[in-house]
């Protein structure tokens, strides 16, 4: 991708531990395949502090109207409790305008509930907490939901809000930040303790 720059949309509230994964990888020049490429910028409503759901106190470099898909590799939603209740309308439409002009989009827990709200899942592979809690927001993409941690189809990434490994993933291997190896070899550090224990349809070697 020629643009490096991710943005991590931040918000009260937000579930901190959901994105911190993908973050980390992105945020560490040692992993990448082109090193000292990429990195994060977050995004909020406002240029003020935010609390994330862990109490973590956070400084938006800019606020999501300041956002630009042509400016940007990929926009990350974390999910937290203001998805469920119609907030963070701002980063929604940020998140249209983005997959209209091919930019992916990555969203984990309660922040696919808003992406199939909006008609984003209704033609893609996705995925959720589970198929009975996102058929709540009453969207046309039932047939299309996976019962899998995580999932990427067309620009658009989703996981369950357990499954913030397998969402870091799937984030690196869409801005190719590591190769496949690299990739099975960090998720099985992480989930396991031991780079060489991998997932059955991994690849360590």
């Amino acid at each position: 991708m020629e643009n490096c720059t991710v943005h991590l949309f931040v918000f009260d509230g937000m579930a901190d531990w959901e994105a911190a994964f993908a973050v980390a990888a992105i945020q560490n020049p040692l992993l990448h395949l082109n090193q000292g490429c990429f990195s994060v910028t977050t995004a909020a409503r406002y240029h003020a502090p935010i609390t994330t759901m862990g109490g973590v106190r956070v400084l938006p470099h800019m606020t999501i109207d300041e956002v630009f898909p042509a400016e940007s590799s990929l926009l990350i939603l974390p999910g937290g409790p203001a998805w469920e209740t119609g907030g963070n309308l701002e980063a929604l439409e940020r998140a249209h305008a983005f997959v209209e002009e091919g930019v992916p989009v990555a969203a984990i827990g309660a922040a696919t509930l808003a992406l199939a709200r909006t008609g984003l899942l209704d033609y893609r592979f996705h995925t959720s907490n589970n198929a009975t809690y996102l058929a709540a927001s009453g969207y046309r993409g039932a047939r299309h939901y996976r019962d899998v941690p995580a999932i990427a189809d067309r620009n658009v990434i989703t996981a369950s809000d357990n499954a913030p490994l397998e969402f870091s993933q799937e984030i690196s291997k869409l801005l190719r930040l590591k190769s496949t190896p690299t990739i099975a070899a960090w998720q099985a550090l992480h989930r396991h303790g031991n780079p060489l224990k991998c997932e059955p349809s991994a690849r360590c070697a």
